[in-house]
């Protein structure tokens, strides 16, 4: 599956950590997912708001399990802290 410039990067970024290929490629799932549930925004245009949509769109509308959640959290919180530098700060609202 051909990926984008920018998934890509992430994924280098990833590797360049020493994460484990799984995660990277759970990450990249999550990471996708969340790009095409925003209609294909670039995540610097987003943050916390979007990702809190998200993960209530996971729960409610796709009821996916509490574990599942904390993973595409994890993946998230990964692009935006470690990757963007740009912190998500309290997602708790």
């Amino acid at each position: 599956m051909a990926s984008s410039p920018f998934l890509n990067e992430v994924r280098t970024s990833i590797r360049v950590r020493g994460m484990s290929i799984r995660t990277e490629k759970t990450y990249i799932y999550w990471i996708r997912f969340f790009i095409r549930y925003n209609h294909c925004r670039h995540p610097t245009e987003m943050g916390a708001a979007e990702v809190v949509d998200f993960l209530g769109h996971l729960a409610t509308e796709r009821n996916v399990a509490v574990n599942t959640q904390r993973i595409a959290l994890n993946a998230l919180a990964y692009l935006y802290n470690q990757f963007l530098k740009q912190p998500l700060g309290d997602l708790e609202s």
